[in-house]
């Protein structure tokens, strides 16, 4: 259990360190919102090639999605252990930015 913990709170830091980098405020909804429907558009490979042409913006957006990737698996496997973890503000914010545009997607592609 204190190792799901560990892990959540390790990838929630990170999370939160490199919106700092970004400048990313994670209060503001339609700003997180942004990087959600950013991360939900871009496959990795797009992400990193896009990084090398534009710069380091890019490459720390990827890792962002990279590590939220982590946390939900992190998370699934805490569940899966019977039980639950979750990140700080920062993850929180994010995941639920995450969830609503995926879900805004699912409606309109139905």
């Amino acid at each position: 259990m204190d190792t799901f913990r560990e892990h959540t709170e390790e990838i929630g830091h990170r999370i939160a360190g490199l919106g700092v980098a970004l400048g990313i405020d994670w209060e503001d909804e339609a700003e997180v919102h942004n990087l959600a429907r950013e991360a939900l558009d871009h496959s990795a490979q797009t992400v990193s090639s896009a990084g090398i042409q534009k710069g380091g913006d890019i490459l720390i957006k990827a890792e962002i999605f990279g590590l939220a990737a982590l946390m939900l698996k992190n998370m699934q496997r805490s569940a899966e252990n019977g039980f639950l973890t979750h990140g700080g503000p920062s993850w929180k914010a994010f995941a639920k930015a995450l969830w609503q545009e995926h879900e805004q997607r699912r409606v309109k592609e139905s």
